[in-house]
């Protein structure tokens, strides 16, 4: 199961002089995470990169930022997809000491700045959920509120017409019971106003 993370944490390496400020974070998508490199950037104007990779909601980028190709950016991106984590944003701002690393003590450098931070890092999982809307007469509707709360379903709306119209969300991989058993408790008197066995 996908992880993301609570809060930005960070770390700082001094390797032959050069000085690496890697920090790892929650990111919602890639204009975002744009928008936190280009305030680095300004933040640090003497840095001599600024590198970064991102893992959001199927955005992903892997930037060396002037590093030799493939000896930043890919490599923090790799730390992330191993530790199966998703929404988040890696940047490292390098300073650079004077002193050349080489492709490998790179690639070391870089990775081992995400790995620090990470292991700072408070990891929170990523429950994929579900909405759903169904419909019940006046007399079910309390029924309905109970196997609701029982399942741990999330009330998102109720309106109340000729009949009472739910919406609602709940982790997906409990969708199908409750669906099962509302189905069953509603003896055909209630009426899903979407198709609650479609993958959302």
């Amino acid at each position: 199961m996908p992880n993301t993370l609570a809060a930005p944490c960070f770390a700082e390496l001094l390797i032959k002089k050069s000085r690496f400020i890697a920090c790892v974070q929650p990111m919602t998508d890639r204009a975002a995470a744009q928008a936190v490199v280009a305030r680095l950037k300004a933040e640090h104007p003497g840095a001599a990169h600024v590198c970064w990779a991102l893992l959001a909601g199927g955005q992903s980028a892997a930037v060396d930022d002037g590093e030799p190709s493939g000896t930043a950016g890919r490599p923090m991106l790799d730390v992330l997809r191993h530790q199966d984590l998703e929404g988040v944003l890696a940047t490292v701002v390098r300073y650079f000491g004077g002193v050349k690393l080489g492709a490998g003590g790179l690639v070391r450098a870089y990775t081992d700045g995400v790995a620090q931070a990470l292991l700072k890092a408070e990891r929170i999982a990523i429950v994929k959920s579900r909405e759903l809307r169904c419909a019940v007469p006046y007399a079910l509707e309390g029924m309905l509120r109970r196997e609701l709360e029982a399942a741990g379903a999330a009330l998102l709306d109720v309106s109340h017409g000729n009949d009472v119209a739910f919406h609602f969300s709940l982790p997906d991989d409990a969708a199908g019971a409750l669906v099962a058993r509302l189905n069953e408790a509603g003896n055909g008197r209630l009426s899903w106003l979407d198709d609650p066995t479609r993958d959302s």
